[in-house]
């Protein structure tokens, strides 16, 4: 491949230092598909009678997987913000603590429920609460579901699944932590560990899935399904922020930075932005300095076509959730007209916001989760506009042992 029109963005990405990518390709000239995502909402809602019934915690909002939405205003004099600042809480999303509940979770029901109904055992109009029911659960249990994850994309599908009746079997990859295998087996899931990275452990899942009829493959880097499961996430944010009084306009924009690994939670959760906000909303996401995968592969136009190892980076960094070397191929070619830019955090600044983020507001989250902050001070203007509102992104943080809570805070 010629990368030498890319020569001076390929020179800054390896001096691995935090850097912007404005997408020039950004355009007000797009099309949102609203029927994915109104397919993806209309599913979640038929099964808030199944997950009020399984999982208690989500009693308080009637079934719905959802985070809240938090003023951080420690937070944002620490940082200097003139205008509001927010955590979207997805580290605490009811059952799997992460933004990968959104997309991860809407697919497994996507499969019960095609499997069910070819079966015929339920309809759209029944109680989804029959999914509890013995001859469901047995239905399920002759199929498995697969994944290839770095962790929290795992710890969602193998939840949902298992409990379903589902067999399960994730792919990790090096970068995954212990603690989410570990909570995973305890599940009766089947985790297969991989020396490679993120893409083998993908490989491995589809090659496995691919063998067997009975499988259910849940593909990370293309699936249009986990896509529709995070959109959904535009539209409640556009209610919560009505909620709590917040206009957005031309003359009250929007920021929010998001978290990226492989691409298909941030460029979901831009696409049901864009929906709902149009050109009032500024979307970026947040990449580690050593896996910059979609940054690379939109600003060079190659997708999936090029890795992070093809200019000599490592792929390995704390933000485990982020550590993906070659980015979704169809996520990134959805994103060229919405996307406004992307850019690159360290190790070191994804520490140091941990430690920050608990200081001001004593909450918890993962590395990963702390990305966004660095839109704040890559972006100084919107930052000083006392109109705008901005969103940082929490992506995990929920399900982390206490010892591992503990070491994040501390250091590393």
């Amino acid at each position: 491949m010629d990368l030498a029109p890319f020569k001076e963005l390929i020179e800054r990405l390896q001096t691995r230092q935090s850097i912007l990518w404005q997408n020039p390709k950004k355009s007000t000239n797009y099309q949102i598909d609203s029927q994915l995502i109104d397919d993806a909402e209309e599913r979640l809602n038929r099964f808030a009678p199944y997950f009020q019934k399984v999982f208690p915690e989500t009693k308080i909002n009637k079934g719905r997987i959802e985070s809240p939405l938090q003023y951080i205003q420690q937070m944002q004099e620490k940082l200097g913000v003139a205008g509001k600042l927010y955590l979207k809480r997805d580290d605490a999303l009811p059952i799997s603590g992460s933004i990968k509940a959104r997309g991860g979770i809407h697919e497994v029901l996507y499969a019960a429920e095609k499997i069910a109904m070819e079966h015929q055992l339920v309809t759209k109009d029944d109680d989804y609460a029959i999914f509890t029911s013995e001859r469901v659960k047995d239905l399920l249990s002759k199929y498995t579901i697969v994944v290839g994850s770095t962790g929290n994309l795992g710890l969602s599908i193998g939840i949902m699944s298992a409990t379903l009746g589902f067999k399960v079997t994730v792919h990790m990859s090096h970068d995954a932590k212990e603690w989410k295998k570990q909570l995973l087996r305890k599940m009766a899931v089947t985790v297969v560990e991989h020396s490679g990275d993120f893409s083998l452990a993908v490989d491995k899942g589809r090659a496995e899935a691919l063998a067997d009829p009975n499988s259910y493959f849940i593909d990370d880097e293309n699936s249009k399904q986990l896509f529709g499961g995070y959109a959904v996430a535009g539209r409640r944010l556009k209610h919560q922020l009505k909620t709590e009084g917040i206009v957005v306009d031309a003359n009250h924009p929007l920021y929010v930075y998001i978290p990226c690994g492989v691409g298909g939670g941030p460029g979901g959760v831009t696409y049901g932005l864009k929906e709902s906000f149009g050109e009032y909303v500024h979307c970026y996401f947040a990449e580690p300095t050593e896996s910059p995968c979609m940054l690379l592969g939109m600003a060079t136009g190659l997708h999936d076509q090029i890795s992070v190892k093809d200019i000599g980076l490592s792929n390995r960094t704390i933000a485990d959730g982020l550590a993906v070397g070659r980015p979704s191929s169809f996520v990134g070619k959805q994103l060229e007209p919405l996307l406004d830019g992307i850019m690159t955090i360290s190790d070191e600044q994804l520490s140091h916001f941990v430690r920050e983020l608990y200081k001001a507001e004593q909450i918890i989250v993962e590395p990963s989760a702390t990305a966004g902050f660095i839109g704040l001070k890559q972006l100084p203007e919107a930052a000083q506009n006392p109109n705008a509102t901005h969103i940082v992104w929490a992506t995990g943080g929920s399900m982390v042992p206490k010892e591992e809570q503990e070491k994040n805070i501390l250091g590393f």
